[in-house]
């Protein structure tokens, strides 16, 4: 006894040669798309300014702008914390960016990048 495939499965080499292009074209677009993510900066501001942060797509630091207004010797530890509120938000912002990107492309697929 054969199994039967569902309707629309199989299709044979035709099948096989479609369904490779798509993913070849798939693979184009996500490769143009990390490009274009990539040169994007993320900006982000944290207590009230104080604290600026820009990294762009790749989430390196591009830029860090510090008031000097919250530079205080005595209080070293809160503008350590303004640093690292701000880089890691810009962070976050940059990667729900590239993911919300990358699943218009996949249509919310997992994909290795």
């Amino acid at each position: 006894m054969k199994a039967r495939l569902p309707q629309g499965m199989g299709g044979g080499p035709q099948n096989m040669q479609a369904m490779l292009k798509q993913a070849q074209k798939m693979q184009e677009d996500m490769a143009a798309l990390t490009e274009e993510l990539e040169a994007k900066n993320y900006e982000v501001t944290v207590g009230g300014g104080a604290v600026k942060a820009v990294i762009n797509g790749k989430k390196e630091i591009v830029a860090l702008d510090i008031k000097p207004e919250v530079v205080d010797a005595e209080d070293v530890e809160m503008l350590q914390d303004l640093i690292i509120s701000a880089v890691n938000e810009a962070i976050r912002k940059a990667e729900t960016d590239s993911e919300t990107e990358m699943n218009k492309i996949t249509g919310g697929m997992k994909m290795p990048f």
